[in-house]
């Protein structure tokens, strides 16, 4: 051994998420240390917080013997216990840099960090090396693999021992050239309540690739019980819940408030469980409704959470539970408007019956598309930020759903004064069944989501768009 004394350090490769890292080796004359991971140290000099799960060890007693190349569905931290081995790795990924190859020799002095479709391979320079590796799965018969051959003449891998004269196992003799591997997809984003408003928004704006699966509650009812066993959870990246219980009066009734604990809350708390039982990134929607709307100037995301109703506890348990997960993006949001029955779809409606409505002018808000949430969603998984919560709605002035009413009703042609303002207890004093409090001041401050590069929209344009399209 004889690089002893270097710093803890990365170095990039031309395939990206494919790093090396020095490793600090104390040595005298009884022999040398090393902190071989060091999960607080790496991480914050950038590897990625990869939650091994199993650490391997393979055993080579003879110069030459040559593995590879495999690509497994997750992720590797590779290193040399004894030894030096020359190790190959090429991308099998799908995308711009799949086919790219990246060689270097490691010593117990050097690791390299693996991503999932990274093909791996290597060749033993000294007798007896130990080469170990950390996974963050267990090995499944479920699991999909990639292959390729280790004498590909793409890849043109300049190995120190030539194949010919080297130890090899006939499957590995046997592995595909480049121009017939399947690429490794992504891993997979599932959504949830793919057939509500907010999903459908998502399957427009996240498109129809592959490796994303939308799911309605038919398909995936997450009050059932068995979420956690329903899917191989380790080949999914994130997780998006955009279902939710958003009958805000009726939750207020008997059976109703045990509809919205179990959407809101109890399927939210597995979710979470799942997401950190995989490592993977769970995005939550969630409300306005969380606060009691008695502030005076915009909610920030750190205010504290006080709910008035039913709708409002549930959503604020569910945000609880989705905060446990170490990789999250909860999505606070407001006043949402949608592809279905809406507040100014409703409007439209009776503007051109002939119908004159009384509107609430007493709650202030703004108004958010569903399309702007999925534009924000996708935003958050394409630049992640860091994980925590983010307020999302329409840019602009707060505004009343009154005042809303009229530029519905002006936009599509019609007299806005036959709006006429009303305050919440006058809208509601004649209604036959329970109505849950809402929040007076809905306005959401914007300030956090921003700073991520994300634009909000105004909400004025969205709407005139929405009613000319």
């Amino acid at each position: 051994m004889e690089d002893f004394g270097k710093a803890l350090a990365r170095f990039e490769t031309n395939i990206p998420g494919l790093v090396v890292y020095d490793l600090p080796v104390h040595g005298d004359s009884r022999g040398w240390f090393k902190e071989n991971w060091q999960r607080e140290k790496m991480t914050a000099l950038g590897l990625p917080d990869f939650g091994p799960v199993q650490n391997n060890i393979s055993f080579n007693d003879a110069v030459g013997t040559t593995r590879g190349i495999h690509a497994e569905p997750w992720d590797k931290w590779v290193s040399v216990a004894t030894g030096r081995i020359f190790g190959a790795w090429v991308d099998l990924r799908e995308g711009p840099s799949f086919g790219a190859t990246f060689t270097v020799e490691l010593d117990p002095s050097k690791a390299i960090f693996v991503p999932r479709g990274v093909g791996n391979s290597y060749q033993t320079l000294e007798e007896n090396t130990a080469y170990t590796y950390l996974v963050n799965d267990h090995w499944s018969p479920d699991a999909e693999y990639a292959f390729l051959n280790l004498a590909d003449e793409t890849a043109a891998i300049a190995w120190p021992i030539p194949l010919s004269d080297v130890e090899i196992s006939p499957k590995d003799l046997a592995h595909p050239r480049l121009a017939d591997v399947a690429p490794v997809p992504p891993r997979k984003i599932l959504v949830l309540g793919a057939g509500g408003q907010l999903g459908r928004a998502l399957r427009a704006e996240l498109g129809d690739a592959g490796h994303i699966e939308y799911a309605t509650r038919a398909e995936f009812d997450l009050t059932a019980g068995d979420a956690e066993s329903a899917r191989r959870w380790r080949d999914y990246g994130v997780i998006i819940n955009a279902g939710a219980y958003t009958a805000v009066d009726a939750a207020e009734t008997p059976a109703g408030r045990k509809d919205a604990w179990a959407a809101n809350a109890t399927a939210v708390a597995a979710l979470a469980r799942i997401a950190t039982s995989n490592g993977l990134t769970l995005v939550h929607v969630s409300s306005d409704y969380v606060f009691d709307g008695s502030s005076s100037t915009a909610y920030t995301e750190d205010d504290a959470l006080a709910p008035l109703g039913v709708y409002g506890q549930t959503k604020a348990a569910g945000d609880a539970a989705a905060a446990t997960t170490p990789r999250h993006y909860i999505i606070r949001t407001s006043w949402v408007i949608g592809d279905g029955k809406n507040f100014v779809g409703t409007m439209a409606s009776l503007a051109e019956r002939g119908i004159d409505p009384k509107v609430v002018d007493d709650q202030r808000g703004r108004l958010t598309f569903t399309s702007e949430i999925a534009r924000a969603i996708a935003h958050l998984l394409r630049s992640g930020p860091a994980f925590g919560t983010y307020n999302v709605t329409g840019e602009g002035e707060p505004t009343t759903w009154a005042a809303i009413a009229g530029q519905v009703f002006e936009l599509t042609g019609h007299d806005p004064s036959r709006v006429t303002g009303v305050s919440t207890e006058e809208y509601f004093a004649a209604a036959a069944g329970p109505v849950a409090p809402r929040p007076r001041n809905s306005v959401l401050d914007l300030t956090k989501i921003r700073a991520t590069g994300f634009e909000p929209a105004d909400a004025s344009a969205s709407l005139r768009k929405y009613l000319t399209v």
